[in-house]
């Protein structure tokens, strides 16, 4: 395993920095070109290799003035669209995997400038399958007096878009210090909340989550395929609930309705973590990726509470048209 470590390394440094195309890489292995551009593909997926576009060409710079100004945000930022529908089945399945990617590697173009611009930052991060792209694309970042930390507790089930998963992910890449919160996703009881919140060590972590410099966030969509059913952190029947209560979406496990405000649901009370107010309270980016999040991103943004986004262009253009 480690000399294939080695050839993927050596590979996407004679590719991407020496210069050389496909077959002039795979002589200097010794290996062949069908081999490279596996290895160059590896690369890719482990985030060993970050590829950045400047988006002064492709951007969609009429939509995102339209939905920074409509939402009262300081920025957003476009991918580039591509002219799927999202609400296709066919075409969401297809658009999805290329909207997460997008936006992943779009919020670590954003956060690399953050990086650059404050070597002490504090950044607070969430979850999720956008968040785990970002991670991806931090490679080559230094970084060693920033410090991350996860604004919702850890999920039971070890995933590579797990909190703790994250902020590791980050700290270990940017050389900097990683914080979690040592507790649950959403604990048993109102009354087991509390006393897990008391506690000396999730008290200091919460102080560090609330003083962020940055936080980035994705968003999540209330159906039975989201990946709060699929990781079985909510029941069926919660769902059902949920959506009675008038609930269209959550970020970190606080479900709001369709005016960004948080529902009156017993989940919204047993969920560890910053709280939507508390996000309001410091420079949050929301991460949109896939026309699924659609409601939940109309109600996230008319709240106020986010500062910034960074959305998919097919998300977007539906976004701007549907308002």
């Amino acid at each position: 395993m480690q000399e294939d470590d080695v050839m993927m390394s050596r590979a996407a440094w004679l590719y991407y920095v020496g210069g050389l195309n496909q077959e002039a890489t795979a002589k200097r292995l010794g290996t062949t070109r069908a081999r490279v551009n596996k290895l160059l593909s590896d690369a890719r997926e482990a985030g060993l290799v970050s590829i950045t576009i400047n988006p002064s060409n492709v951007g969609l710079l009429p939509v995102e003035e339209a939905i920074r100004t409509k939402y009262g945000l300081e920025f957003c930022i476009c991918t580039p669209a591509l002219r799927f529908d999202t609400q296709a089945k066919h075409d969401e399945a297809v658009l999805a995997p290329f909207a997460f990617r997008a936006v992943g590697s779009a919020a670590a173009s954003h956060l690399r400038r953050h990086l650059s611009e404050t070597p002490q930052a504090i950044i607070g991060t969430g979850w999720g399958r956008t968040l785990e792209q970002m991670t991806l694309q931090m490679a080559g970042v230094s970084a060693p007096k920033a410090r991350f930390i996860s604004l919702m507790g850890s999920l039971t089930a070890n995933s590579a878009y797990n909190p703790f998963e994250v902020v590791h992910s980050l700290a270990k890449t940017s050389g900097g210090e990683g914080y979690f919160l040592p507790v649950p996703f959403i604990a048993d009881t109102i009354e087991a909340r509390e006393v897990l919140v008391s506690q000396q060590s999730v008290q200091h972590a919460l102080s560090l989550a609330k003083a962020a410099t940055m936080a980035y966030i994705s968003l999540g969509e209330l159906r039975e395929d989201s990946l709060l059913r699929r990781q079985n952190m909510i029941t069926a029947h919660e769902l059902s609930e949920l959506r009675e209560c008038g609930a269209v979406g959550d970020t970190n496990g606080l479900f709001f309705n369709a005016a960004g405000a948080a529902v009156d649901h017993p989940l919204n009370h047993r969920t560890i973590g910053l709280g939507l107010e508390d996000l309001r309270n410091i420079s949050t980016v929301a991460l949109v990726a896939g026309g699924s999040k659609i409601n939940a991103a109309r109600g996230f943004l008319v709240s106020g509470i986010a500062r910034g986004l960074i959305i998919d262009g097919d998300t977007a253009l539906e976004l701007i048209s549907a308002s």
